[in-house]
């Protein structure tokens, strides 16, 4: 358990760059490290259950607007095409991040599937802002 709790650890101080925040009070500090913590467990989570049940649906991790976002944005290499759902998914995640998907490769990491997540997200904002979805 404890490398787990290192690797999130890592996910929420180098991928979220918790320590970088100058806020004034601890309440606010408080405040962002909850929401932050809760995104680092997202980013830990997705990359783990995509290695210990890949057979997972999709929808156990990702929304349907992600879902359909990352079909439109990435298109399936024939590495990840033979993948379960899941799998095809975060690779399509990981590669909004940098992940390159190769047959050799690697499973992808923290770090890329935090910058496609951060990449995703900011994408999902302008999509719900063009279909009026959101404030």
């Amino acid at each position: 358990m404890r490398w787990k709790i290192e690797t999130f650890h890592k996910i929420l101080k180098s991928g979220c760059k918790a320590e970088e925040a100058r806020l004034r009070t601890a309440d606010r500090l408080a405040n962002l490290i909850s929401v932050l913590c809760i995104l680092s467990w997202r980013i830990f989570w997705l990359t783990m259950i995509s290695r210990a049940v890949p057979q997972a649906p999709p929808e156990a991790v990702f929304t349907q607007t992600e879902i359909e976002l990352l079909d439109r944005l990435v298109q399936e290499s024939a590495h990840t095409a033979r993948a379960p759902p899941l799998v095809r998914n975060v690779f399509k995640l990981a590669q909004l991040g940098g992940y390159l998907a190769r047959v050799g490769d690697p499973p992808p990491g923290n770090t890329v599937m935090w910058r496609g997540m951060r990449r995703l997200t900011d994408i999902q904002l302008g999509y719900e802002l063009a279909m009026k979805r959101s404030g």
